[in-house]
């Protein structure tokens, strides 16, 4: 007897959520072992040489995003999902073999063109296969499995030590272990083709209607919101603690504040996931930038009472971290499902350009001395920005079973303009 809908909902649901951890799990790999990777006398890895590698991976993620996550659109999810998931694991699996510098970071940049492709053809394979009343809360609980795979490569960097290898060999055997997983239980997205029989004039849509009057005020507000978004959770992730502690807090309380704003960031995407599904994806995204903004700035007052600070930094990661997740339901909703993976994967890689700039000028601010206030500032007027991004989108009716039947007929969600 074939899988119903029902039965495969839950298999889509756990390996999405394992392929997201596996980009949680990779992206703080590199960061996790730093130092021990200065240590290894064949790759050299100064801090100059490590930035540049961090920086190739971020490109190599970008550019899967944007060039092969639309491919899911014309191929079918679940053949990109499991090229991307395989690609990733096998040059994962062989970067602790790398004879010098120049191969480590050739691999990390091949390994991430294939890691750039797994979280938007994951959300967008979810986000298809759940009714469209309930899709904010699947994809925002979804994305908690990039914050657990970040804990597990913590926590496993802390147990090996200088033992480097380990994370890289684990994180490539979990993959293709996944990628096994899926031959048999990933189940392939029904999305309307071209060529369909008497398809709804809706429905024939392309990559480049993206760009098109149809959707251009669409795509400009995502891609804007996008790239503020993960301005703020790159570069916040990376900079937290030293802003801390250039605001005159310990180094233990700003390492401890980084742990607090992280979690803060799981609870945030599950109140997300809720909170949009009973009151719309376009008010809630609107009201996560506009808090998160709130929340940044009062974080450049110095505050002299340790539970208030970690209360704010708590909310702050509520709202700053699962603010752009949102938009990603935004664009499953706002687009047809004939463009939906296209729509996905390149907001994904503009955003991930944001994830380069972020922490760069973050940096730029720490080098010049006023890292603290401005660094909060900086933040702040990015989630403005994706206020205003949110202010200018169409929006998206609050979904309901019209929108699954929307997605049958390859229309997208209802939207409004005004």
């Amino acid at each position: 007897m074939p899988d119903s809908p029902a039965r495969r909902a839950p298999w889509q649901f756990t390996l999405c959520w394992l392929t997201v951890l596996l980009e949680g799990f990779d992206l703080v790999a590199l960061g996790a072992t730093s130092l021990a990777l200065r240590h290894a006398p064949h790759l050299q890895m100064t801090p100059s040489r490590l930035t540049l590698v961090s920086t190739l991976s971020l490109v190599g993620v970008a550019l899967g995003s944007a060039l092969f996550a639309p491919l899911g659109d014309v191929m079918g999810r679940r053949k990109v999902l499991l090229g991307s998931v395989a690609s990733f694991s096998v040059l994962t699996l062989v970067l602790p073999l790398s004879p010098n510098i120049a191969v480590f970071a050739a691999l990390r940049l091949l390994a991430g063109l294939g890691l750039g492709a797994c979280m938007p053809v994951a959300l967008t394979s979810m986000s298809e296969h759940w009714p469209a009343a309930r899709r904010t809360k699947a994809n925002t609980i979804t994305m908690t499995g990039y914050h657990v795979g970040a804990v597990l490569a913590s926590l496993l960097a802390l147990a090996v030590t200088g033992d480097w290898q380990i994370l890289f060999y684990v994180n490539g055997v979990a993959g293709l272990a996944l990628v096994a997983l899926m031959w048999f239980k990933l189940a392939e997205t029904r999305v309307p083709r071209t060529g369909d029989a008497s398809p709804a004039p809706a429905a024939r849509a392309t990559v480049a209607d993206l760009l098109r009057p149809r959707y251009l005020r669409t795509t400009i507000a995502v891609w804007v919101a996008t790239f503020m978004g993960l301005i703020l959770v790159y570069g916040l992730n990376t900079w937290i603690p030293v802003l801390m502690k250039t605001a005159g807090y310990s180094v233990s309380a700003s390492v401890t504040l980084l742990f607090v704003l992280n979690a803060g960031g799981v609870a945030g995407m599950l109140l997300a996931g809720f909170t949009g599904d009973a009151r719309g994806i376009s008010r809630t995204a609107f009201a996560w930038f506009g808090i998160a903004a709130v929340l940044l700035a009062v974080l450049s007052i110095r505050l002299h009472v340790a539970s208030l600070l970690d209360v704010l930094m708590f909310l702050t990661g509520v709202f700053a971290f699962s603010a752009q997740i949102i938009v990603f339901t935004y664009v499953s909703e706002a687009y047809p499902a004939l463009v939906r993976g296209s729509a996905l994967g390149l907001a994904s890689g503009v955003g991930r350009i944001g994830a380069i700039v972020g922490p760069f000028i973050t940096g730029v601010l720490v080098s010049s001395g006023v890292a603290y206030p401005w660094g909060f500032y900086f933040f702040a007027a990015a989630a403005v920005l994706g206020v205003v991004a949110m202010a200018v989108a169409p929006r998206v009716a609050r979904p309901s079973n019209a929108a699954d039947a929307a997605d049958a007929a390859g229309r997208p969600a209802s939207v409004t303009t005004a």
